[in-house]
């Protein structure tokens, strides 16, 4: 099996906006900074030479606190090499991701390869934001790996305040548990030893996480940054300060952004209300949302009333107990490193449309965000039963009932099979000759010769597909077949890079599978890569 590039128009709930974005970037223009991939290698020079208001003291002490951060992490050379040119000078090409459980999704692993890649031709460096700051517990505290033909799910439940960022809730020995239950199903290795050293009693999620990847990353020279950081926030007071004083106008664009959105087509990634605002406070070890009092002269957190001056000037004193919501946080991400572009996928892609509006009412610069790889690792064996089954990766997109249907029709006795192949060209044929003699006997019974065609059709393809469904019933090994195809390529109806951690091909398959994927993925395909894995020599 060979890699493919499959378009997204094969890709279930693939949103209008995403795929214009790819591929009809002019119908989307006016949501976004131009495209440095749009006009090619030319486009992306401009990119690359584009002036960036970076001050130098900033640039150190974002850089002192990088490296502090990224010694704790043990990042490798390649990563301290990065961080050094970044103090000298150079730009950098973000992404960011949600700390999950044991490396979290595939997909970071795409983001972490896309990020190196895209640094690489900009001659910048990879930078990784990690989302200590977020508070959604349940999203990050359990990890998908697949055993057999199910999904085996590994959780974590620590005890935290709730509503805590997720980089302050430090792990007991239930983690330690975990990695043993992994140990348990894929034996000893390097990769569990390295599990087994970040995921850890006393450890804490984005602590954890990037200590992990800084490993597995080791020859990709990514930088990860905790924006936990007490100096990160005292860099980022003005944006704070910007964003509450400038609530209500920053409110109506967004509200203004989402309608305009909607009247093209599109859908609007983030839902705003009239007392929206872009921060959350961390009250007693809680995140909690900012909102604007109806009056205009205070602002609510929870349910304690604070004046609008106060908290204004809070972001000054204590700028620590400030934290940007999704629609912020790119404008801070800038405004702490020289970022030539983000990477994203569907999701970022989609609140990107409605940051440009902020980026513009916060008098910032507005960052373009940039196509992350997207991809479904196909195994020796799964690839074994695509082939057999003579099927492609989009026919596994559909629920498994219907897959089990579909491998059954491949399997049909060859003899039924070609009575029913017989059959139809006997149809086409006979209903052809039929329709010729009515259009000279009565051009009017045509209508009703095509009406009794469709039913016919109907009707034999319904016998066959009762054929194929009392085949699956008799058949055990179908139903193993199409559930295993189902469980790897398109796991809970989802694509596989959203449901099964990455942790579980580099526990197959060892760290040198990250150079493996590299190699195999295909830098020119803005769609969906299909990329067959080989077996460890």
């Amino acid at each position: 099996m060979d890699p493919q590039c499959i378009p997204f128009s094969s890709v279930p709930r693939t949103t209008r906006l995403f795929d214009d974005f790819l591929h009809h970037f002019d119908r989307v223009r006016g949501f976004y900074a131009p495209s440095p991939l749009e006009g090619g290698e030319a486009n992306l020079h401009l990119t690359r030479d584009r002036e960036i208001d970076y001050p130098d003291d900033r640039r150190q002490a974002v850089a002192g606190v990088l490296e502090r951060q990224n010694r704790e992490y043990g990042a490798g050379s390649k990563t301290l090499e990065n961080l050094q040119r970044l103090r000298q000078g150079a730009r950098a090409v973000v992404t960011g991701q949600q700390v999950g459980l044991f490396g979290g999704p595939l997909y970071c692993l795409w983001k972490a390869l896309s990020v190196a890649a895209l640094a690489e031709r900009m001659k910048a460096v990879p930078v990784f934001w990690l989302a200590a700051e977020d508070h959604d517990f349940d999203e990050i505290s359990s990890v998908q790996l697949p055993q057999v033909d199910r999904l085996q799910r590994f959780t974590v439940n620590v005890p935290h305040a709730e509503d805590a960022p997720v980089g302050t809730i430090a792990f007991g020995d239930e983690v330690t548990a975990a990695v043993r239950q992994v140990e348990g199903l894929f034996g000893p290795s390097p990769v569990v030893e390295l599990l087994d050293a970040s995921y850890r009693k006393g450890s804490n999620f984005a602590d954890a996480f990037a200590g992990f990847y800084a490993k597995v990353f080791n020859e990709l020279g990514v930088i990860f940054l905790d924006p936990l950081d007490p100096e990160l926030h005292r860099q980022s007071r003005p944006l704070y300060r910007a964003a509450l004083e400038r609530a209500a106008e920053i409110n109506q664009a967004l509200l203004a952004r989402n309608r305009e959105l909607e009247a093209a087509g599109y859908h609007a990634q983030v839902n705003v209300t009239p007392s929206h605002t872009l921060c959350f406070y961390i009250e007693q070890g809680s995140r909690v949302p900012v909102r604007r009092d109806e009056n205009g002269d205070s602002f609510m957190i929870g349910e304690r009333r604070v004046a609008r001056a106060e908290l204004i000037a809070e972001t000054e004193r204590c700028p620590e107990r400030f934290s940007a919501n999704v629609l912020l946080r790119p404008v801070i991400e800038d405004y702490l490193l020289p970022t030539l572009c983000y990477m994203g996928g569907p999701a970022e892609i989609a609140y990107f449309a409605q940051v440009e509006t902020v980026y513009r009412q916060l008098d910032r610069p507005v960052t373009p965000v940039v196509p992350r790889l997207f991809a479904t690792i196909v195994e020796p064996r799964q690839a074994k039963l695509l082939n057999r089954y003579e099927l492609k990766l989009p026919d596994v997109f559909v629920a498994p009932e219907k897959l089990q249907e579909i491998v059954a029709k491949k399997s049909i006795p060859g003899r039924l099979m070609s009575s029913f192949e017989s059959a139809e060209e006997n149809l086409e044929r006979d209903l052809g000759g039929i329709r010729a003699g009515l259009e000279k006997l009565d051009p009017t019974l045509v209508d009703a010769a095509e009406n009794a065609a469709s039913k016919m059709r109907y009707q034999l393809q319904g016998l066959r597909d009762k054929a194929a469904r009392a085949e699956a019933r008799k058949n055990s090994e179908l139903h193993r077949h199409a559930d295993e195809l189902s469980t790897f390529l398109y796991p809970n109806k989802e694509l596989q890079e959203r449901e099964i951690g990455a942790a579980y091909f580099l526990l197959k398959y060892g760290l040198g599978v990250v150079e493996q994927l590299k190699q195999s993925i295909n830098f020119g395909c803005p769609d969906h890569h299909v990329i067959p894995l080989h077996p460890r020599a």
